[in-house]
């Protein structure tokens, strides 16, 4: 049967999480990031705890710096060096374990891209063309014309997927239709050469979104984030300068007062409460108490953090060992794999 993923009841979803409770061996997770900016308290909402949970109950995790990535919407990948290396610092202060968990990048894994020229014959131009996501992407773009890894990046992330036999993805809806392309490839790679490839589940998120300082979307890109790896005066700083509005009485309409509300949830997430809770414990005290009870929140739940990413800095050396037995791990599951790719394939050896 073919299933195609719109978006999952909350009944699927707590099945889900139940099989993965009862036998978490089971399962390979594969996630990861772009390194095209700091990490910022979106991400780890979003992703990063949500990697470090699945890690504690026993589930096998790879995290993927997409470096080839980049390049989907840049002429040139800035800075790749440092900006990966600030990943692996988040990675390792967040609490994702190199000795539970593979961290490696793409450049450094041949085999794994190898899988991309297979994999695209799998699919059509049109199929590219349609996917919303790839249209969002494009209508964003930083590039003047669309390059044509931006039509494939979502057969890369297949491959990104598969090469390791992924079978569990934490995605939000808006990457859902990234996950059928995988489960499309590996289907009709089932269906043509033999069965190979797992078609991967969803893991759908269920946190919030997050707003920036601006009050759109909190993205790398817009200037607009919390960095995990900001201390807490540039914290400071940049709570102090957030969008909120003219009514002094705090409350949480995330609708009609999205700037508040932003903050209000912020502080609520980093607090582990309602944020109507938060909100009616601020009440008349203006955006100035909004704004300290959110500087406070975010320097508590961050300050282990901060002090565990410093500690790792200083001895970058085995920062970059945790990267490099990383590439070793992901290099022997890829060539495994596209050992397979190849017999299966009929293709000489």
């Amino acid at each position: 049967m073919t299933t195609t993923y719109t978006e999952a009841s909350p009944g699927t979803a707590t099945a889900l999480e139940e099989r993965i409770r009862q036998d978490p061996a089971r399962f390979r997770v594969l996630t990861g990031d772009r390194p095209t900016g700091a990490l910022h308290l979106g991400h780890y909402f979003g992703t990063l705890h949500n990697r470090v949970r699945l890690q504690e109950a026993g589930v096998e995790v790879f995290v993927l710096v997409a470096d080839y990535q980049v390049l989907t919407d840049r002429d040139v990948a800035e800075r790749l060096t440092a900006t990966t290396e600030g990943l692996l610092l988040d990675y390792l202060a967040v609490g994702i374990d190199p000795a539970r968990s593979v961290i490696f990048n793409h450049s450094a894994v041949p085999a794994l891209n190898q899988l991309l020229l297979p994999f695209l014959s799998l699919v059509t131009v049109a199929e590219l063309g349609r996917n919303p996501t790839v249209k969002d992407e494009i209508a964003h773009s930083r590039q003047a014309s669309v390059s044509g890894l931006m039509y494939t990046y979502p057969v890369h992330q297949a491959a990104d997927i598969l090469f390791c036999k992924g079978n569990l993805v934490p995605v939000g809806k808006d990457q859902l239709p990234h996950l059928e392309v995988t489960r499309t490839v590996a289907r009709r790679f089932n269906e043509r050469y033999g069965q190979v490839f797992p078609e991967p589940e969803a893991l759908l998120s269920t946190a919030p979104l997050l707003l920036g300082t601006d009050g759109t979307k909190m993205s790398k890109s817009r200037a607009n984030s919390l960095a995990l790896s900001a201390d807490a005066d540039e914290t400071a700083r940049l709570v102090k300068g957030a969008r909120t509005d003219a009514d002094r009485h705090i409350t949480y309409d995330p609708a009609g007062r999205p700037g508040v509300s932003a903050l209000v949830l912020l502080a609520a997430l980093c607090l582990g409460r309602d944020p109507r809770a938060v909100a009616e414990e601020i009440g008349g005290g203006g955006a100035a108490a909004l704004k300290r009870t959110v500087t406070e929140a975010v320097n508590t739940r961050l300050a282990p953090m901060r002090a565990r990413r410093a500690e790792y800095a200083r001895d970058m050396g085995y920062v970059r060992s945790v990267l490099r037995a990383g590439n070793e791990r992901a290099n022997a599951e890829a060539d495994a794999t596209l050992a397979q790719v190849r017999e299966a394939m009929g293709s000489p050896v």
